[in-house]
C-alpha cells in the first residue's frame, strides 16, 4: 500500500512559520526565501492590497506560504428543498437550505474542516472545492470515482486541506448534475491583490436556471440528444419572472432582482464566478470601466476593460470605481450567444441593479455601449498576463488527444477523449485503485500517466486538445478545467493544430485552471509535475461532462501518498456507500461525474 504518513519541512525565524511541503522544495532559492526576506510585517490596507503580513503579491505561492496557526470549521448540510430564485417554485438541491450556499472564507495559510453532512434521502453527495490544488490532500478534491465514493444519506464526511493559494472560486457537488440544482457556494481566500480597493463586495454568481429539473432535462438529452430550452438567467441566485402570462400554479410570483449599493469614490472588488449548467457571460456595468486583477486563482497585471467575457466554471477578479454620476443602473451579464449550446427563454434578462441610493426603488434608464462577442472564447490571452512570472522549459512530454462523438444504442451520444467516453465507478475510485496496487485501469477510466523525467519539480506535462468534431455539434466550445493545478495556456486557436510546438507561448502565459477549447480548434495546456495524484480533466458543461468528455491524469503513481487516518475514511466512506447504494432509488446514470 503506498499509503504513508507525509514529512512537513517547518523553518521558525522569530514568530514566523514558514511550511514547505513534502516534494515542494523546488531549490535552495525556496529554502533560503524566509532568510532572505526583511521581517517586516506588512498590513493589507485599502492602499497597501499587495502586502499579506510578512508574504505579498511577489511570494511564490506554488512552494511558500504561511502558517497562520488558525483552523476555520464549516458545516454544511446538503439537502432536498423547494426553491423560489425567480418567482417560480420547484424542487432543488441546496446547501444549508439557501442556494447560492453560504460563503466560505478563509485566509491564506489558514487550515479548512468542513464536515459535510448529506441530508438528502435519496441521493449520494460529494463536494469538490473547485482550483485548490489539494497539496498533499488529494482524498479530499471531492470527486466520485476518482478520488472518493459517495457520502451516502445521513452521514458526514470531513474535509481538510490547507488554503495555500488566495482569491476566488466556488465549491460545488460533484457527482452528476447536483450543482446545477442549487448545490454550490462561495469559497473566498484573502490574501495580497495587483492593485487597491476600498471594500471587498464578495462573490457575484452568474448562473443560468432551468424550471423543470435538471434530472429530468437530462433524460431526454441522454435518451434523444435533446436539450429543452433554460428558462431564465440568475445574478447571486436571482432575478425576475413574469408569470402574468403563465398558468403553472408554481409561477407564485416574488422574483427580485440582485442589488448592490455604491458609495461616490469607493473602489469595490467584485469576484465574479460562472455556475452555468451551459452559458457563458459578458459582465459589465453600464457607466462603469472594470479592473481585471485576477483569472481564476491567478493574480495578474491589471487591465482596464468594459466588459469581462466569462466562461462555465472561470472566475475573475474586477475592481469598480464608483465614478459615475449617482443614479442607478444596470449590472449586465449577457448570455453570449455564440457559445449557445443551450437555447434560453430570456437571454436578455440577466440583469441586476447598481445603486448610489439605497433608498432608490426605480428601475435605471441606463443603456450598454458594450458589444457583444462575435465567437466563443476566453478574454484575449495577451491581457491575462500573470503578475508571478513562470516559463515553461523542462517538458517531459506531450499528450495529444483528440475529442470526437460516439453514437451508441443507450444514448444518441456520447463525447470521446482518449479515443474512450468516461464512465466511472463511484465504488472503486482510481485513487482506491492506485492504493490497491492495480497494475491496470479500466479502459472507460480515460487514464493519461504522467511522470518526471527528473528529480526537479520544475518540469511539466503537455496536453494538446484538438476538437475534431463536425457538423452542429462541431460549433460548440468547451471550458476544460483540470483539478489539482492551475495549466499554463501555451495555445488557444480556432484552427486545427499543424503538429509545432515552436509557437507555443512558453514565456510567461495565462495560467489558470479552466480555459475554453474553441470549436474546431485545439488547446495546448502544461501542468507542473508537482503534485502527485489523481486528477480529472473535465468539460465543465454540465451535460458534456455527464456524457464522458473527460479524462484523468495520474500524475507520478508511485508517489501518490496519504496519511493512514484518511486512508481509512476513504475506505469506511467506500464500504457504507456500498451497503446503501445496492438499493439506492437514483442508481448512478452518465459519466458519473
Amino acid at each position: 500500500m503506498k499509503g504513508r504518513f507525509l514529512p512537513l519541512l517547518a523553518f521558525v525565524v522569530g514568530s514566523s512559520a514558514l511550511y514547505i511541503s513534502h516534494g515542494l522544495v523546488e531549490d535552495m532559492k525556496a529554502l533560503l526565501w524566509p532568510f532572505q526576506q526583511p521581517l517586516q510585517s506588512c498590513q493589507n490596507t485599502p492602499t497597501s492590497r499587495s502586502c499579506w503580513d510578512q508574504y505579498d503579491i511577489d511570494t511564490n505561492y506554488y512552494t511558500t506560504f504561511p502558517d497562520t496557526g488558525n483552523t476555520v470549521e464549516v458545516w454544511l448540510s446538503a439537502e432536498e428543498s423547494i426553491c423560489n430564485q425567480d418567482g417560480y417554485e420547484r424542487s432543488c438541491m441546496t446547501f444549508n437550505g439557501t442556494m447560492p450556499g453560504p460563503p466560505i472564507i478563509a485566509n491564506w495559510g489558514d487550515d479548512l474542516v468542513i464536515h459535510v453532512t448529506n441530508n438528502m434521502h435519496s441521493n449520494g453527495t460529494t463536494v469538490h472545492w473547485h482550483g485548490v490544488r489539494q497539496l498533499d490532500s488529494i482524498q479530499y478534491d471531492g470527486v466520485p470515482g476518482v478520488t472518493q465514493c459517495p457520502i451516502r444519506p445521513g452521514e458526514t464526511l470531513t474535509y481538510r486541506y490547507k488554503v495555500t493559494q488566495y482569491g476566488t472560486s466556488w465549491y460545488h457537488s460533484h457527482i452528476s448534475l447536483q450543482y446545477s440544482e442549487g448545490l454550490f457556494g462561495p469559497l473566498i481566500f484573502n490574501g495580497p491583490a495587483t492593485a487597491d480597493y476600498d471594500e471587498d463586495l464578495g462573490a457575484l454568481f452568474l448562473q443560468d436556471w432551468s424550471h423543470l429539473p435538471t434530472f429530468s432535462a437530462w433524460r431526454d438529452k441522454e435518451k434523444y440528444g435533446i436539450t429543452q430550452s433554460l428558462s431564465n438567467l440568475l445574478i447571486n441566485g436571482a432575478n425576475t419572472f413574469d408569470c402574468s402570462a403563465v398558468s403553472d400554479e408554481s409561477c407564485v410570483g416574488g422574483g427580485k432582482k440582485s442589488q448592490t449599493v455604491f458609495q461616490p469614490g469607493k473602489k469595490y472588488l467584485i469576484r465574479l464566478i460562472n455556475v452555468a449548467t451551459d452559458s457563458q457571460f459578458q459582465f459589465s456595468i453600464d457607466g462603469h470601466k472594470l479592473k481585471v486583477i485576477a483569472n481564476d486563482f491567478v493574480p495578474i497585471q491589471p487591465y482596464d476593460t468594459d466588459s469581462v467575457v466569462i466562461n462555465a466554471a472561470q472566475r475573475y477578479d474586477v475592481i469598480v470605481e464608483a465614478s459615475a454620476p449617482p443614479g442607478d443602473y444596470w449590472l449586465r451579464a449577457f448570455w453570449v450567444n455564440a457559445c449557445a449550446g443551450v437555447a434560453n427563454d430570456h437571454p436578455e434578462d440577466s440583469i441586476g441593479i447598481v445603486r448610489y441610493d439605497a433608498a432608490s426603488t426605480s428601475d435605471p434608464t441606463s443603456v450598454s455601449a458594450v458589444k457583444a462577442p462575435t465567437t466563443c472564447f476566453d478574454e484575449p490571452l495577451e491581457s491575462l498576463v500573470p503578475h508571478m512570472k513562470f516559463d515553461v522549459t523542462n517538458i517531459a512530454g506531450t499528450t495529444v488527444e483528440e475529442l470526437r462523438v460516439r453514437f451508441t444504442h443507450e444514448a444518441l451520444f456520447t463525447w470521446t477523449v482518449n479515443s474512450s467516453s468516461l464512465v466511472l465507478d463511484w465504488s472503486n475510485p482510481t485513487l482506491k485503485r492506485v492504493f490497491n496496487n492495480e497494475s491496470v485501469f479500466p479502459t472507460e477510466y480515460n487514464i493519461v500517466s504522467v511522470d518526471k523525467k527528473t528529480s526537479s519539480d520544475d518540469e511539466w506535462a503537455v496536453l494538446v486538445i484538438q476538437n475534431k468534431v463536425m457538423g452542429l455539434l462541431g460549433a460548440i466550445a468547451h471550458p476544460i478545467h483540470l483539478h489539482g493545478h492551475d495549466f499554463w495556456v501555451l495555445a488557444q486557436e480556432s484552427g486545427p493544430w499543424d503538429g509545432r510546438t515552436d509557437s507555443f507561448k512558453t514565456i510567461n502565459p495565462p495560467r489558470r485552471d479552466t480555459a475554453v477549447l474553441p470549436a474546431q480548434g485545439h488547446l495546448a495546456i502544461a501542468l507542473r509535475l508537482d503534485n502527485p495524484g489523481t486528477w480529472i480533466l473535465h468539460c465543465h458543461i454540465a451535460w458534456h461532462a455527464s456524457q464522458g468528455l473527460s479524462l484523468e491524469f495520474v500524475e507520478s503513481e508511485e508517489s501518490i501518498s496519504i496519511q493512514s487516518g484518511d486512508m481509512e475514511i476513504l475506505q469506511d466512506t467506500c464500504e457504507s456507500w456500498d451497503e446503501w447504494s445496492g438499493n439506492a432509488t437514483y442508481p448512478q446514470d452518465g459519466s458519473g461525474i
